[in-house]
């Protein structure tokens, strides 16, 4: 061959193998994805946010880098994940799983776009300037699962018309003094008399459980806070062996054996985080985007349970609830 020909061969070659070379170079945008809450009790929830993402072009692995981060309820792990998820040059935070995630995340705003998912006001957290208009680098979506206190303390009212009332609050959740204030001006309202144990770590948590049945309780609620749901089981299996009515804030606990639940649609939720993390990749700006609100909240109860702890559910209750497990 001669040394023309030869150089034009290996030019052509070059040309066709340099667009595959320079795909394989391209560095995907990444997304952090930090929870308060544990992996085992978000499976759904993260499934639907993966579909938010999916509905918006992002597939992980194909499009898009996740990185996460799970604090199984140990809020003061959250600070520490944000530095190391900024550190590795995150393009969006995601940061979801309660009220301690979101606030944990503001200090990642002045670099990378975050949105968030909470229980609470992200205005009266100083999070965003208002819900229609951000007016920063944070947006994102609000349940009001903390507002729905009151809510589960009078269907508890309904459960158990009469003897004490216990209700489980974790004091580390920052939430939780604006919860004991409205829990305690709804109980004397009902007629009632509440019996608070707390708990912030798996010591407490065992202590606080016992301390309801020291006290005679006839119901409890547990109040919203992921550390409660990232020890799902355990709640619920302590509740079944002591045969106590307990409520909880999310359909999970009652599709895994709970009584009954009141509160907003969770994994609805991580989908709009989704849908929002991808609008936020293909251009838009936190500040144009408006915190979501859930509208919907559901009653659901579990017959299997009520018959299992020789608890009649009144006819009222059923007709008025969403779903019915049986």
């Amino acid at each position: 061959m001669r040394r023309r020909e030869f150089i034009l061969l290996l030019g052509g070659a070059v040309a066709a193998v340099a667009p595959l070379t320079l795909r394989a170079q391209q560095v995907l945008p990444t997304v952090g994805f930090m929870s308060a809450r544990s992996p085992e009790d978000s499976a759904e929830a993260l499934a639907q946010f993966h579909k938010g993402l999916g509905e918006g072009g992002f597939v992980e692995g194909r499009n898009v880098t996740l990185k996460y981060r799970w604090a199984r309820g140990d809020y003061g792990l959250l600070p520490e994940y944000v530095d190391e998820l900024i550190g590795q040059k995150i393009d969006l935070l995601a940061a979801v799983g309660g009220d301690a995630s979101a606030i944990a995340a503001r200090k990642a705003a002045s670099s990378v776009p975050v949105v968030f998912s909470m229980g609470g006001d992200p205005v009266e957290a100083g999070l965003v300037r208002s819900f229609n208009t951000p007016g920063g680098n944070m947006t994102g979506v609000v349940i009001f699962s903390n507002d729905a206190e009151t809510k589960r303390l009078s269907l508890l009212h309904e459960l158990a018309p009469t003897g004490l009332l216990g209700v489980l609050v974790n004091p580390e959740f920052p939430p939780s003094p604006g919860q004991l204030r409205d829990l305690r001006e709804a109980a004397p309202k009902l007629g009632r008399q509440l019996f608070i144990a707390t708990a912030s770590d798996d010591a407490g948590l065992d202590t606080a459980l016992t301390s309801l049945l020291r006290e005679h309780v006839v119901a409890a609620q547990i109040a919203s806070d992921p550390y409660f749901d990232s020890r799902r089981l355990r709640i619920i299996e302590f509740a079944a062996q002591n045969r106590l009515p307990v409520v909880y804030q999310f359909r999970e606990y009652v599709i895994d054996g709970g009584l009954l639940s009141y509160g907003p649609n969770l994994p609805d939720a991580y989908r709009q985080v989704g849908v929002y993390a991808a609008r936020i990749l293909k251009g838009a700006k936190a500040t144009d985007l408006p915190v979501w609100q859930a509208t919907k909240f559901d009653l659901v109860i579990n017959l299997k349970t009520a018959k299992a702890l020789g608890l009649q559910i009144s006819p009222s209750l059923l007709l008025r609830a969403d779903e019915v497990i049986e």
